[in-house]
């Protein structure tokens, strides 16, 4: 794809080959960051009761919904599966998508901070849910961050004519 950096140009026909250059890229890099720091909100979460405060289940969604859908694009560029399918618009979609991530991860950061409890029964569950918290706004900025970057390589900024060209697919 034109506008993503670490992006090289592969056939439609050709096997699917393994891109390490996009775990360098920004983009890459804030992808296994978003992974990584889903991981563990979700996995904080759901180490605690959160089935009986229904504040936790939209944060176990939100968490939950987006790292499976940053593993799958993460997969998708790593495997350079988005050069495949060149029809799609690939830099728009993850633009939406981190701009939809950080939106709903505010949402979730604001739920889950509004109701961890001091007081609560379990010392551990507030230890949990504070920390998901906080992992919970670092991913929210992550996303935030990654949809800047997603905007950049969508718009073509950072990119001179040389590296923009579209390649003829047909």
């Amino acid at each position: 794809m034109a506008g993503l950096p670490g992006a090289r140009s592969v056939s439609p026909g050709s096997p699917a080959a393994l891109d390490g250059s996009f775990l360098l890229s920004p983009l890459g890099g804030l992808m296994c960051a978003q992974a990584v720091l889903g991981l563990l909100v979700w996995s904080l979460i759901a180490a605690t009761t959160y089935h009986l405060h229904a504040a936790y289940g939209w944060v176990m969604f939100v968490s939950l919904f987006f790292w499976i859908l940053t593993l799958l694009f993460l997969v998708t560029y790593l495997l350079q599966l988005h050069q495949k399918f060149y029809m799609v618009p690939w830099p728009l979609v993850l633009m939406i998508s981190n701009a939809v991530a950080t939106v709903l991860y505010l949402t979730a950061f604001v739920t889950c901070a509004a109701a961890v409890q001091p007081t609560s029964w379990r010392q551990w569950d507030y230890n949990r849910r504070a920390a998901a918290s906080f992992f919970a706004c670092v991913t929210m900025i992550t996303y935030g961050v990654s949809t800047f970057f997603s905007f950049r390589a969508w718009k073509g900024l950072g990119s001179n004519a040389a590296t923009s060209q579209v390649t003829d697919h047909a």
